[in-house]
């Protein structure tokens, strides 16, 4: 199964926040939309970086409080592990592992398509792994 397959149950919508969003402003959007991190883009609309419950935690972490005035562009990641909608759903796993992170944007030249998370790849794991076994029980049913 690819990322295609995903975005495609999912659908493309993507929060994200401008550079000059406040850590506070970007813990809000963060709880009103359920989600643990939103994307970074300029007034173009280029993705420029990411800001995760992570980051705003070690925030906290190296200035002793909490990150309410620090711009997002202060707080992102600027470097962005992304994936295409031909990834596999082990590549993106994987990658996920070795790079420690939990959400990827999809992008296919320069353009964002979507983005998805840790959650969205274990539950098209799960969905995947419940079709197989319900088509062994078949087979061995119908032999």
């Amino acid at each position: 199964m690819t990322i295609a397959r995903i975005l495609h149950t999912k659908g493309a919508e993507v929060v994200s926040v401008p550079p000059d969003a406040s850590g506070r402003e970007i813990a809000e959007v963060l709880a009103r939309h359920r989600i643990g991190a939103v994307l970074v883009r300029d007034g173009e609309g280029r993705v420029v970086g990411i800001v995760s419950e992570r980051d705003l935690v070690r925030c906290m972490a190296r200035n002793g409080e909490a990150p309410d005035h620090t711009p997002a562009q202060g707080l992102m990641t600027q470097v962005l592990s992304t994936v295409t909608r031909a990834t596999t759903i082990g590549e993106a796993l994987a990658l996920m592992t070795d790079r420690r992170v939990r959400h990827l944007p999809v992008m296919e030249g320069g353009a964002l398509l979507g983005m998805i998370s840790i959650g969205d790849l274990v539950k098209a794991r799960i969905e995947e792994a419940e079709h197989e076994a319900q088509t062994l029980r078949e087979y061995v049913t119908a032999a």
